[in-house]
């Protein structure tokens, strides 16, 4: 397996943006590797758990990968036009995660914030295009 979860983690330290299972298992197989998408997904379950790759979920469910760029927690700001991921710090969010499940008597809080908008370059070729 852990052969199969460096091959599936390399694929995600070489693409820009997020990926879903599927596309991995796609470019796997086109790579000629004899891979079952039950194995991808347990791959990239295991890279989350490690802290190796983030998950996020699009707005219809799906659930796709990318690589960390830093081992701290963190959020994202992502483009819902090219899909253009930058990991962002977001203190007032921790703080105000802490203090939510303070006053409602809740411990051990995590917490996932994705924050989706058109990046720079989307809008000037919208503006263009």
């Amino acid at each position: 397996m852990s052969n199969r979860r460096d091959a599936v983690h390399d694929i995600l330290r070489h693409s820009d943006g997020f990926r879903s299972a599927q596309d991995i298992y796609a470019e796997m197989r086109s790579d000629g590797a004899k891979i079952g998408l039950t194995t991808v997904y347990r791959a990239l379950q295991a890279l989350a758990d490690n802290g190796k790759v983030d998950v996020l979920r699009t707005d219809d469910g799906e659930a796709v990968y990318r690589a960390c760029a830093s081992g701290d927690h963190h959020h994202h700001l992502v483009c819902r036009r090219c899909g253009r991921t930058v990991e962002v710090a977001g203190p007032a969010v921790e703080r105000w995660a802490e203090t939510i499940g303070r006053e409602n008597g809740f411990s051990d809080i995590t917490h996932t914030v994705e924050v989706f908008g058109t990046c720079s370059s989307c809008v000037a070729a919208l503006r263009a295009g």
